[in-house]
């Protein structure tokens, strides 16, 4: 199960929160997320499908032009972490993070976002 676990947490990452295009975004969220998915980050808790895309497409109107990149990833079972970047293209990260999943049936049924605390200049 790692190796899906681990396939799904960067399908997620780059096909879902990385995905501008809605139509393509929402075809990934319907394979990648159980129907009855919770997605829990600062901004809410957000249950569902419908609502998660949502989530994801009010993140993209507040920051265009980002993208996001992988730093380290690991998978036990059926959880797994992911832990990301979010910056311009070909620059350093302004924003760190970490996903975690938990996988059920192959799907994801729950994420859990973490931000990193801003560092101090």
């Amino acid at each position: 199960m790692s190796d899906t676990v681990e396939t799904l947490l960067r399908r997620n990452l780059h096909e879902v929160f990385g995905e501008r295009d809605a139509a393509r975004r929402r075809t990934a969220i319907d394979g990648l997320y159980a129907a009855d998915c919770v997605f829990i980050s600062r901004t809410g808790r957000y249950e569902g499908r419908a609502a998660l895309d949502a989530a994801v497409a009010a993140l993209h109107a507040r920051l265009p032009g980002l993208v996001f990149t992988e730093i380290a990833l690991q998978a036990l079972d059926e959880t797994g972490r992911l832990q990301w970047g979010l910056g311009a293209p070909g620059a350093a990260p302004q924003v760190t993070g970490l996903d975690v999943v938990l996988v059920r049936d192959g799907q994801i049924a729950a994420l859990y976002v973490f931000l990193d605390p801003a560092k101090q200049a």
